[in-house]
């Protein structure tokens, strides 16, 4: 009896998760008490950091709430990080988990908008290299005035609208049968190699527009959250915080797009991918089907949507309150006007956004013991050290390969609020001073496409509901992010040391 109470611990502990990856998280939490009272709380701090991008890297195999959640659980236990740290730095982000709660919300009553708006775009631009610069430019604009998760949450909506389409015709349903899109056991085997093919063709384009939330984001002081920190900083308007970032990310822009016709031209690093014949007839004949189906009360439902789509643009572009209020709005006067008024309808829109909420909220407490263990100190004080010309460069370089590591918005706060205090000091001049603020910008937003944990855009499609639809694991996206990684880290250093003196 004991023998199979034992197996049946064994069997619940991180469900059908494989039982190397079980073994290895068990190793983590026995291995880590033991680090800490050996080399110190330093070194383990880092190899914790190590074992929770273990945990994002194997997204597919198990959610990393749960093996991320014990390895942070484990870390305050053993007072790596207190609670309230880690209560500080939930409250200091709460913007983005407002944003998460309530604007990924807010989306989904727009998806039939979005799959509508959309699926004639994709049905009406033929040529995969304009189709691919249509999604990486809208992505940046949008990002540039709107943000980049409220953007990413758009292109999950619409990637898993295009997929879920194809793979209930491949399954022999009809467009208006309930079906699971997850379940590839229904695909009839002629369709498989196309499906297959159409899993390339919906990865590129999700990953030319992510990069694009990426080329955009950088650009205002309301594409990022670190960019509204680092323009109070230093007191710029929308307008100052543009141009004072424009000889970096204007250049940036131009070769990121750049780099989109070169990667589908070429087709390396797994783009280029086309979309089948057979697809974009399966997605036609949905189109023709929409329309000649479509009553007065849909089309009443898709000017609503428009409509509130208008406000949330207007809204987000004036700052009028913070994104995740003005997503609760948004909320409010879609499912108001569009009669959806019971409980459970309304929960549905929340399924996608909250478990992903909670794995920030265990991202915090690993930033909290980057914070507490003084992780990245001696290389903050490094850079800070040398001679000032070499600063701006060097702060680029150090906050790039930092938030590959670490949450952008982290490591931006800790550098704005280092050089502020040299200029607080008298340490630096007030031109030098924005000089670095130029550099800690977009050395935290450019080279941080590298890795899903270097932007939080990036790690919330990696956890998608989408990710595993499309075979996007932790390693294909940092593949195919590597191109974009190295053209923009390479222009962006340039251009500081160019045009940044």
């Amino acid at each position: 009896m004991a023998h199979t109470l034992t197996q049946a611990f064994g069997k619940n502990f991180l469900g059908q998760a494989p039982e190397w990856y079980k073994n290895s998280i068990i190793l983590f939490l026995i291995i880590n008490p033991i680090l800490l009272y050996t080399i110190g709380p330093f070194a383990t701090g880092w190899v914790l950091i190590g074992e929770f991008i273990f945990t994002l890297a194997m997204a597919l195999k198990c959610y990393p709430l749960q093996p991320g959640g014990l390895l942070a659980l484990e870390a305050v236990l053993l007072g790596m990080a207190s609670s309230d740290s880690v209560y500080k730095e939930v409250v200091s982000n709460f913007d983005v988990i407002l944003l998460l709660m309530f604007m990924v919300a807010g989306i989904y009553f727009m998806k039939n908008l979005l799959l509508f708006v959309f699926t004639r775009i994709l049905t009406s631009v033929k040529s995969k290299v304009a189709l691919s610069l249509l999604f990486s430019l809208v992505s940046a604009v949008l990002s540039a005035f709107l943000d980049a998760l409220t953007v990413t949450a758009v292109l999950i909506s619409v990637g898993v609208g295009f997929y879920s389409v194809y793979h209930k015709v491949a399954s022999g349903k009809k467009i208006h049968h309930d079906h699971d899109h997850g379940d590839d056991e229904t695909v009839h085997e002629y369709h498989r190699e196309d499906l297959i093919k159409f899993r390339e063709f919906l990865r590129t384009l999700v990953m030319h527009g992510a990069i694009g939330t990426a080329l955009g984001g950088v650009c205002t002081l309301v594409g990022e959250p670190q960019n509204l920190l680092i323009a109070e900083k230093a007191g710029w308007n929308f307008l100052e915080f543009f141009l004072v970032m424009a000889p970096v990310t204007m250049p940036v822009l131009f070769f990121g797009l750049l780099t989109v016709v070169v990667l589908e031209k070429t087709r390396w690093f797994g783009y280029g991918a086309e979309i089948p014949p057979s697809v974009r007839a399966v997605l036609e004949d949905f189109a023709e089907d929409q329309n000649s189906k479509m009553t007065t009360r849909d089309k009443a439902e898709l000017i609503i949507q428009a409509s509130v789509a208008l406000v949330l643009v207007v809204s987000l572009a004036l700052h009028v309150a913070a994104v995740g209020l003005i997503g609760l709005m948004i909320i409010v006067l879609l499912t108001a006007f569009n009669g959806i008024i019971e409980e459970h309808q309304v929960g549905h829109a929340f399924e996608e956004a909250l478990p992903f909420t909670a794995l920030l909220v265990v991202f915090f407490t690993i930033v909290a013991v980057i914070h507490e263990q003084h992780l990245f100190a001696p290389i903050t004080h490094w850079v800070l050290s040398q001679d000032t010309s070499a600063q701006a460069p060097m702060l680029f370089v150090a906050n790039g390969v930092l938030s590959m590591i670490s949450d952008n918005v982290f490591v931006a706060t800790v550098y704005i609020n280092e050089v502020k205090m040299a200029l607080d000091n008298g340490d630096i001049s007030r031109q030098h001073f924005e000089n670095l603020a130029v550099a800690i910008n977009t050395g935290t937003n450019l080279p941080s496409v590298a890795t899903p944990n270097g932007q939080a855009a990036f790690l919330f499609l990696l956890t998608s509901a989408l990710a595993p639809l499309i075979r996007l694991s932790y390693g294909r996206m940092v593949y195919m992010a590597l191109p974009y990684t190295i053209v923009l880290s390479i222009v962006g250093l340039t251009s500081v040391m160019m045009f940044i003196k």
